[in-house]
């Protein structure tokens, strides 16, 4: 009966025993943060890319867009490489496998500006590009189970076209 009394007020494994119980649980918090860490970042360069095809597409011409017509294939084509990749032609995807298919540009035109500032004589107005875009999220844990790759980031953006 000693020999029970002694062992139970015995702390010997106290600290690993805690350790063992607390584990799974700080390392599943390290994994959670490090996806959402992982999830904002490749948010960010998904809003910076849009961004800069945006601001790309800006400082086109107008007769790249014209009201009442169709936008020129060349214009959209850089648009959508600028927004993927950040270079006119060629360069790789600022997130893997991020397909030009998923990047969006459209525009429309705003009457409103037809007769002043630097849209006087362009019939239609101000021309107003919107690039929008899907890009599939790569994770960095899929096999644990946070996040599938079905999981997509969006953004978009707008800006005026200058005709510069």
């Amino acid at each position: 009966m000693t020999d029970c009394r002694a062992f139970c007020h015995r702390q010997d494994g106290a600290a690993a025993s805690e350790m063992a119980l607390m584990l799974p649980l700080l390392l599943a918090m390290m994994f959670v943060g490090f996806e959402a860490g992982h999830y904002f970042y490749t948010e960010q360069k998904v809003v910076q890319a849009v961004r800069e095809g945006a601001r790309y597409a800006g400082r086109r011409p107008f007769a790249d867009f014209p009201c009442g017509g169709a936008a020129s294939a060349t214009a959209i084509s850089e648009i959508k490489n600028v927004t993927r990749t950040g270079v006119l032609t060629g360069g790789t995807p600022r997130i893997s496998n991020w397909d030009a298919n998923l990047i969006n540009v459209s525009y429309t035109c705003n009457a409103g500006y037809a007769t002043s500032g630097i849209f006087k004589g362009n019939s239609g107005g101000a021309p107003i590009v919107t690039v929008s875009a899907a890009a599939g999220y790569p994770s960095l844990f899929e096999s644990l189970g946070l996040i599938d790759s079905s999981t997509q980031v969006f953004a978009s953006a707008q800006a005026v076209v200058n005709g510069i």
